[in-house]
């Protein structure tokens, strides 16, 4: 199937290519006649799936010979948007609210080209096809008169508001959240309309807030019966003669390292040194493959899921509780299978040779990060002597730790040092601490370890030639590039953007802004230049990392790439990939890769999401205090500031009442019209909390000392 159509794309990118109508292209490839209504199917898949288009005369080409661009619709709250085509590379296209013709945020649409990018202005088009719609259930705030109502989207970049007629508002009440069908889609000048299906409760209820992310962004709950039967039926031991047949490595220390509330326990390692000097580093991954079959119910599920989802106040695992807690857990002093990587690695931190294959392991103890950094920086006298028979492992695991970090540091790779936020609930699900989580040298080590096994992998994995999903960075946006460039010259810094640029050179930038006022802003900016990271069949580097191999080997429990190439690294290891599997493999990491990307931005999304709620809930408490803080964005209608424990808020312009303000965004600055005093980008702030607002997911901000003042 995917070779005729590659054939029909092929012939439709010739020079001399015509628009053909389905009968002259079935004879063109010398179809059969009884086969023809198979074609047309093929060439109806093709045009669903936007890889060819269909014109009003019943021709058929491909979209960039039409000056079209198939993509997805990035909505916004004021009616316009922007199409981010599915192909890699090209720019976003501008869509006025006229041109947006009823298509709705995250739709896969057609547009047609009506202005190419002259100066400063981008390209624009028009929306002329909904291929596919994405809301089809809306979470949302009911708002109802007397025969009618409306839902007031969560989703800010969904900006109209779905009509609800009287019949169909079942039980819910005005102000509650609801969950609501799309019944009518938009059309030009009107609203989409629907029903609602479920009413989540009032907005103040304890666990609506979270419950309403889930539903927003469509989170399983639960795992379908099917999939839990599956895994309920899997035995607790393990079979006598599957240990035979892997390398027994249960007398070796081993350990795990984690956070406290970890409990999906899926990397483990072990270190000594040998009579060379050289280290030789176990990094042991738990073998969910054994577990979870190809095209098993466990498998479909993983594969639809993508990703665990970490929200504020639960995980959304990616396997059934026994999978991911139980039989796949490294979980202390039990047998567990493994799939191992041992690297012997130099004093300069090169791995000099490695071997992957299958085991089985018992770690020897559960470590946490905060004892191991208790033990290695603050010589905690009752943890070492409870954990004495570990010591000289801990030092040896700091030892080749910063042996890795330093290398990883003199080939250019990109260490962006930026503070994570702890947020600590009550057991109602309210913020009672929100706090910086900090890297300490266990977690260190244990990010080091893992960067050189996923490396060592993807390497050895690329040469071997067989299909394989890789982690990959593109380079960073010479546009954008080049906006970061001229704002750091006005701080006194400078980078020459050109072609190809290393990342060497920005990570010199990062050194040389590191403890000063300006290091946040510099390090958010140029976080902002780079593109995002996404899995990949085809091998083509890691520009953050600076890695020309990269992958993500390290957590089958709950990421799907990590599990499919385990799956693919066992059947090479048994000699088991001949060319028809390869074909196989060839079509299914493609499938893992994008939809494993799309997931990951889903989890993404949501777990910011309930982030930010419990940060908005936090401030309401704290209306009226002041806080020091950092300006961490500036645009034209205000500043952003960010405080110590990471909260952000928003300095609105119109708050600014000692002056009027302009905003200069070649400097990420306003300026004042009379004073000329300056907001920058970095600028140390002191503010006063005015507001926070569970709705909008809002916090706003005063300059502390002009409020009093005032």
């Amino acid at each position: 199937m995917s070779l005729i159509k590659e054939k029909i794309l092929a012939f439709m990118r010739e020079e001399a290519y015509k628009p053909m109508t389905a009968e002259e292209l079935a004879l063109i490839f010398d179809i059969d006649k009884k086969e023809w209504q198979k074609f047309y199917k093929i060439l109806d898949d093709m045009e669903q799936d936007g890889q060819i288009i269909k014109t009003r005369k019943e021709r058929y080409g491909i979209p960039e010979r039409m000056n079209l661009v198939v993509g997805r619709l990035q909505g916004h709250s004021k009616g316009y948007g922007f199409v981010i085509p599915d192909k890699e590379g090209e720019p976003d296209i501008f869509i006025p609210a006229e041109g947006i013709n009823g298509a709705m945020h995250n739709d896969r649409v057609i547009a047609r080209i009506t202005r190419a990018a002259i100066k400063d202005k981008r390209v624009e088009g028009e929306i002329i096809r909904i291929l596919e719609r994405a809301n089809k259930r809306i979470v949302g705030r009911f708002e109802k008169s007397q025969n009618f109502g409306f839902v007031v989207p969560d989703d800010k970049r969904i900006y109209q508001d779905i009509f609800i007629s009287k019949s169909n508002m079942g039980k819910a009440k005005d102000g509650q959240k609801v969950v609501v069908e799309v019944t009518k889609w938009p059309e030009k000048r009107r609203n989409p309309e629907g029903k609602i299906v479920e009413v989540l409760g009032n907005i103040n209820t304890p666990g609506v807030d979270i419950l309403s992310v889930i539903k927003k962004y469509n989170l399983p709950e639960e795992f379908p019966q099917e999939v839990e039967e599956y895994a309920n039926a899997i035995p607790d031991e393990i079979p006598e003669a599957e240990i035979k047949k892997r390398r027994d490595l249960r007398d070796k220390r081993i350990v795990t390292i984690d956070g406290e509330d970890a409990k999906d326990l899926d990397d483990a390692v072990s270190i000594e040194k040998l009579p060379d000097g050289k280290y030789k580093l176990g990094v042991h991954i738990a073998d969910v493959t054994y577990y979870v079959k190809e095209r098993s119910p466990l498998d479909k599920e993983a594969f639809k899921r993508g990703t665990s989802v970490y929200l504020v106040d639960r995980v959304i695992p990616m396997l059934p509780k026994k999978l991911s807690n139980g039989l796949c857990s490294l979980n202390p002093k039990v047998d567990r299978l493994t799939l191992s990587c041992e690297m012997v690695i130099d004093e300069n931190g090169k791995v000099v040779s490695h071997e992957i294959f299958e085991s089985v392991i018992k770690t020897s103890e559960r470590m946490t990060y905060t004892d191991v950094t208790k033990i290695l920086r603050d010589k905690d006298p009752e943890l070492m002597k409870r954990y004495d028979y570990l010591l000289e492992d801990f030092k040896l695991m700091e030892e080749l730790c910063l042996i890795l970090y330093k290398k990883r540091m003199q080939r250019g790779a990109l260490d962006f040092d930026f503070e994570e936020c702890k947020i600590i609930l009550d057991e109602k699900g309210k913020p009672i601490e929100i706090k910086p989580y900090e890297r300490e040298i266990a977690n260190r080590i244990i990010e080091e370890f893992m960067l050189v096994c996923n490396e060592t992998i993807a390497e050895h994995m690329y040469w071997v030639g067989v299909p394989f999903v890789y982690r990959i960075h593109e380079d960073p946006d010479e546009e954008k590039l080049q906006n970061f460039s001229e704002f750091i010259h006005n701080l006194g810094y400078i980078l020459r953007v050109t072609r190809e640029v290393h990342p060497k050179v920005l990570q010199d930038i990062l050194e040389q802004v590191k403890g000063k006022d300006e290091e946040v802003v510099v390090s958010t900016l140029l976080l902002r230049s780079l593109k995002q990271a996404r899995y990949s069949p085809e091998c083509t580097g890691h520009f953050g990392l600076a890695a020309k191999y990269y992958c993500h080997f390290t957590s089958p429990i709950r990421r799907y790439p990590d599990l499919i190439i385990h799956r693919i690294i066992k059947e090479h290891l048994k000699g088991k990939i001949d060319q028809k599997r390869e074909q196989k493999l060839k079509k299914l990491v493609e499938e893992a890769s994008k939809q494993s990307s799309d997931m990951e931005r889903v989890a993404q999304e949501a777990e910011r999401e309930t982030d930010d709620i419990k940060k908005v809930e936090y401030m309401m408490e704290r209306i009226g205090e002041v806080y020091p803080g950092i300006i961490s964005s500036v645009t034209s209608f205000g500043m952003f500031v960010e405080l110590e424990n990471t909260i952000e808020g928003l300095i609105h312009i119109s708050n600014l009442t000692d002056d009027y303000y302009i905003y200069d965004d070649k400097h990420h600055c306003l300026i004042g019209e009379r004073t000329k005093k300056r907001y920058r980008l970095g600028d140390k702030v002191v503010i006063k909390v005015v507001k926070a607002d569970l709705e909008t997911r809002t916090i706003d901000f005063v300059i502390a000392d002009e409020y009093e003042e005032e």
